[in-house]
């Protein structure tokens, strides 16, 4: 594979212009594509066999679309000088009703002047309005004309919000000033690392040359898969951290062979053979460990992992053609426009043995054991913050503070009850057809469901045309957001009324089932992700020991993600901090320590990522230590030399991520905070204390058998090594030791 991608490489390079040009053109076509020729996106957050998505299509084709998710949109009303019943405000409540009638696709609009329409100090109305063959992905602009339409009211002096129904797929997360952020800490950080402009740019362009093309690639998918409204928010994510880093690798070997004298296309094509090898192997794993996001059995989930690993794969592409193309036009001027005060950067030139990372290594090989201590404890503590993570529904209550949908939610939740923003709809399929809603089997049913603890109301019963099916709502006594909801749920679904089979969907509901299918598909994707990294590592560098232990290596970095998930968010130590808002009646405690749950199916994302990202600087360390020792055999040579040639060029890599996924933090939506928050962590603690303390130390006390193979494996395993020793930059020396011999 090194010889192929070396031939590719210098191709690129001596073909410059065609390549630039045709990736130029390519990615412009794909984004201008995908904006003018705009697919949908998708609210569809069902689980296929769930209960929840049971109640739902039982709803849909027994009640109509007006019942169903997207089909019902809610205005809140506030009167602050006095109740709604006054008659002039009342007249204006009307007036806005009978406006909302003559709205295209209403099918019916519900009154608050009706029973449990109105809050008991009669200050607070519900109106609900139920629409019928309207669009379901436009609901966000239906609702928006429909809040229009109550303008009257308005007039009067009352406040009307519309009440966000979404489910969390729902919410459309825009693009805005993180991307821009993320872009200039990244290209701080290349100027401190190469010290020149013109390379500080060469992975700022490629990458945006690649998040281009992916996220065109995926624009254009949602006409023909369904595609979640994270989808582009999560591949631009991803796909600037990794574009810039593979880029990155890249242009420093390229920048060290030519201060070695070696000519520019001979420069690349070395270059592209040893490290494009490390990159492919990298964007592998990356991709492998979102590709096993398909098994969590969550759509959504598996959607956003395989549409992530597009901006994988299209930043492996530009990097290894597009970056060999820009080395190859720009030959020596790559080291133009030098930055005062950075000389040393600037020059390219690199002394493994008088590097401090070179030092640290050599630091590090004399006192292994106590490093390894030392590590695994530091570790722990990080790590042990995790056994408090606490999963749950997000609901509007942790939104921006003053925004819309937290507004509508602190209103519903006042004027009906907490439980009121996620009331659990419940389906009955019954045995036999009945009349109408006092069939006492009916009344059976609304008695064993008012009886379940936690249910604060359940309204009035509907029996469909068939009379087969009856729907009711049971409004819990908690949040949507209590972890006491979902127990509600599970009390209600576990009601035994004879021959009745009872569903239960509604948002709660829903999530209750993702928590649960979650929580029982997790370890299978885990042990997936693992064993298919860890098989790519062999074929990599053919040493099992060195597989496992890299795997073991990422798990442990994604501890230290999970513990920092747990004190910002469970413990509530930093959540302010990201820009979670406590509620208003919230004392000065929980101001301080302001707890919010994380959604369910993030840990499972966040740990698809999260491995894949961690197990790119474990392949480009263990290929430099790796090179090493095949030039002279010296294991902890070896093991200082490669951390001081991929300590710095790591680092850089690392600060450049958190600077990325830091940025991300800024963004209102709560998903994409935690993703910020556990990545960015992640990855510098996965850059420091794994590379620089844990990695060496093992790889030290393990000495030759870290590239033990034994004989059986090693005939059978392809030759798919990523080093390309024929590329080596340095002379090959007689080696000290011996190396480790097949079935040792």
């Amino acid at each position: 594979m090194t010889r192929l991608l070396g031939r590719l490489g210098a191709w690129c390079a001596r073909h410059g212009w065609i390549v630039l040009v045709s990736w130029v053109i390519a990615a412009a076509t794909l984004m201008g594509s995908s904006l003018v020729f705009a697919a949908p996106t998708t609210s569809d957050a069902s689980i296929p066999g769930t209960d929840a998505q049971r109640a739902h299509d039982l709803m849909k084709t027994g009640f109509g679309s007006g019942y169903a998710t997207g089909g019902t949109v809610q205005l809140l009303l506030y009167s602050a000088d006095g109740p709604l019943i006054e008659e002039k405000r009342k007249e204006a409540v009307e007036q806005s009703i009978d406006r909302l009638r003559d709205l295209p696709h209403v099918k019916d609009v519900d009154t608050p002047f009706r029973r449990g329409g109105i809050s008991s100090n009669l200050q607070i109305g519900l109106i609900t309005v139920r629409l019928e063959g309207n669009d379901p992905q436009k609901i966000g602009e239906t609702t928006q004309t429909l809040s229009k339409a109550a303008d009257p009211a308005r007039a009067a002096g009352l406040e009307v919000v519309p009440a966000d129904s979404s489910t969390p797929a729902d919410k459309e997360i825009k693009t805005g000033p993180s991307e821009i952020i993320g872009v200039v800490c990244a290209l701080l950080v290349l100027v401190f690392a190469f010290g020149t402009l013109v390379a500080a740019m060469i992975p700022i362009f490629v990458a945006l040359v690649s998040v281009a093309s992916g996220l065109g690639v995926i624009g254009l998918l949602g006409w023909v898969v369904d595609m979640p409204k994270q989808a582009g928010i999560m591949a631009t994510m991803i796909g600037l951290g990794v574009g810039i880093d593979y880029a990155l690798f890249l242009l420093s070997r390229h920048r060290r062979l030519l201060a070695g004298g070696v000519p520019v296309v001979e420069s690349v094509r070395r270059t592209v053979a040893s490290s494009g090898g490390a990159v492919v192997f990298a964007g592998g794993t990356v991709i492998i460990a979102l590709s096993a996001l398909m098994l969590a059995g969550f759509p959504l989930l598996a959607t956003l992992g395989w549409v992530t690993g597009i901006s994988v794969v299209a930043a492996v592409l530009t990097s290894v053609t597009l970056v060999p193309a820009l080395l190859g036009l720009l030959g020596h001027r790559i080291n133009a426009l030098k930055v005062p005060l950075l000389r040393g950067a600037a020059s390219g030139a690199h002394t493994p043995g008088g590097t401090g990372w070179a030092g640290l290594g050599s630091w590090v090989a004399r006192r292994p054991w106590r490093v390894l201590l030392a590590s695994t404890a530091v570790l722990g503590a990080l790590a042990a913050p995790a056994l408090a993570l606490q999963l749950g529904a997000l609901d509007e209550g942790y939104g921006s503070r003053g925004s819309e949908p937290r507004r509508a939610y602190e209103l519903m939740a006042t004027g009906f009850g907490p439980g009121a923003n996620g009331p659990l709809i419940v389906v009955a399929e019954l045995p036999a057809k009945v009349a109408d809603a006092g069939d006492p089997i009916v009344d059976n049913l609304v008695r064993e469901v008012k009886d379940v603890d936690g249910v604060a109301h359940v309204s009035e019963p509907k029996v469909n045309t068939s009379g087969r099916s009856v729907l009711l709502q049971a409004i819990p006594e908690y949040a949507p957001s209590d972890s006491r909801s979902a127990q509600v749920v599970r009390d209600v679904r576990d009601i035994s009324v004879p021959g009745v089979q009872l569903h239960v969907g509604g948002k709660v509901a829903g999530l209750t089932d993702a928590g649960d299918r979650m929580a029982e598909r997790t370890p299978l994707v885990i042990g997936v992700v693992v064993l298919l990294s860890a098989l790519l590592l062999l074929l990599a560098f053919r040493a099992p020991i060195v597989a496992i232990k890299a795997a073991v290596m990422n798990l442990v970095s994604l501890g230290a993600a999970f513990g920092a998930l747990a004190m910002v968010f469970s413990v509530g130590l930093g959540s302010r901090l990201v820009g979670m808002d406590p509620p208003v009646s919230s004392s000065y405690v929980q101001e301080v320590f302001f707890s919010v749950p994380i959604e369910s199916y993030v840990p499972l994302m966040l740990f698809a990522v999260l491995f894949g990202l961690s197990m790119d600087y474990e392949v480009f360390l263990l290929t430099a230590v790796r090179q090493s020792y095949q030039r002279h055999g010296g294991n902890a040579r070896a093991v200082a030399e490669g951390l001081g040639s991929t300590g710095r060029v790591i680092t850089s890599a690392a600060l450049i991520m958190v600077a990325v996924f830091v940025a991300f933090i800024a963004y209102p939506d709560a998903m994409v905070k935690t993703f910020g928050v556990g990545l960015a962590v992640a990855i510098a603690v996965d850059a420091t204390i794994i590379r620089g303390f844990l990695v060496p130390a093992t790889m030290v006390l393990l000495g030759r058998l870290n590239w033990w193979c034994p004989r059986w494996l090693d005939r059978i395993l392809p030759n798919l090594s990523v080093e390309g020793h024929e590329e080596d930059d340095e002379p090959v020396v007689e080696r000290r030791e011996q190396p480790v011999t097949a079935g040792v």
